[in-house]
């Protein structure tokens, strides 16, 4: 398997362990170094009143494409987590499946910035999200 395939495997293997990711419904797509893809497809339990995607399902969307676009840029085993996170939603999501496109722009030793795109299959363009990250420490060894 190359680089960019065990990336991929890898960056999917993290978010099958995690419940929240599997409860959204949310899988990776594609990644590269410093560019991840993330997608889901909406279902009844991610709209709001009006029948529309809410609004928190595209921020965790952007912020979930950002977050492991910085994972993948970043030093192995290193820390990151959200800061902040400014999101620009530019038309309403209607269901079906959607993607975010996340580009780490800097990573740096204490800090990190990424910006997301959130696509519907048509790539219309619904979202844009820029964020920071702060990058520490290690993670705890697995176990």
């Amino acid at each position: 398997m190359d680089e960019a395939g065990n990336l991929l495997h890898d960056l999917r293997e993290r978010l099958a362990a995690s419940e929240f990711h599997t409860w959204a419904g949310m899988e990776v797509i594609e990644a590269s170094t410093g560019e991840v893809t993330v997608a889901i497809d909406v279902l009844d339990r991610h709209v709001n009143l009006q029948g529309l995607v809410h609004g928190g399902m595209l921020a965790i969307l952007a912020d979930t494409a950002c977050g492991l676009s910085i994972r993948s840029a970043m030093e192995a085993g290193r820390l990151h987590v959200t800061t902040d996170m400014d999101i620009h939603y530019l038309t309403p999501a209607r269901p079906g499946r959607l993607f975010g496109r996340g580009k780490a722009v800097r990573v740096g030793r204490s800090l990190a910035f990424a910006e997301a795109s959130i696509e519907d299959e048509e790539g219309k363009l619904l979202a844009r999200a820029q964020s920071r990250f702060s990058v520490s420490g290690r993670e705890p060894p697995a176990g």
